[in-house]
């Protein structure tokens, strides 16, 4: 009777067999590997159903390490092409956000230097009243310094 875990193909080893034989077929005889210092004893006929069944889910299993490994390898590639695009999208949307304040900037600075060129001219039209009544007031002060000094001069009858 044999037990299966789920999602494994193989069946495990029932419950009287060992995962060792006790007994090993005398038949047999070892075979030499290179890279074994020693040889391989001889195995029985169960043993090698079992170590067959083993080598068969060992090779399962690093199908399934592979295919996880791709399948993450392939959700990194959609990962990145997703932040690729999000960054060329978000770089188009600042430069176009910028150019657009580049824009109000250059309307603001155009409005303002209106602004300025007028009160410039205000100015310099006061400044040139200004000088107008500066010169208006020294011919005054010269006109009274005058009829002082005429005041003063004057011999007293």
């Amino acid at each position: 009777m044999s037990r299966q875990k789920p999602g494994s193909p193989e069946p495990e080893a029932a419950a009287g067999d060992g995962l060792i034989p006790e007994e090993l077929d005398g038949d047999e005889s070892p075979t030499k590997d290179p890279h074994r210092p020693y040889p391989e004893p001889a195995l029985g006929h169960r043993s090698s159903l079992y170590f067959a069944s083993l080598d068969s889910t060992m090779e399962g299993l690093q199908q399934q390490a592979q295919d996880v490994c791709s399948r993450i390898n392939d959700s990194r590639r959609e990962d990145h092409t997703v932040l690729s695009d999000f960054k060329e999208s978000l770089l188009l949307k600042v430069s176009e956000l910028a150019e657009q304040l580049e824009e109000r900037l250059f309307h603001s600075y155009g409005f303002h230097n209106k602004l300025i060129q007028e009160r410039l001219q205000e100015l310099s039209e006061v400044m040139e009243r200004v000088e107008e009544v500066q010169a208006e007031l020294r011919r005054i002060c010269c006109t009274i310094e005058a009829a002082y000094q005429d005041l003063c001069l004057q011999p007293e009858a």
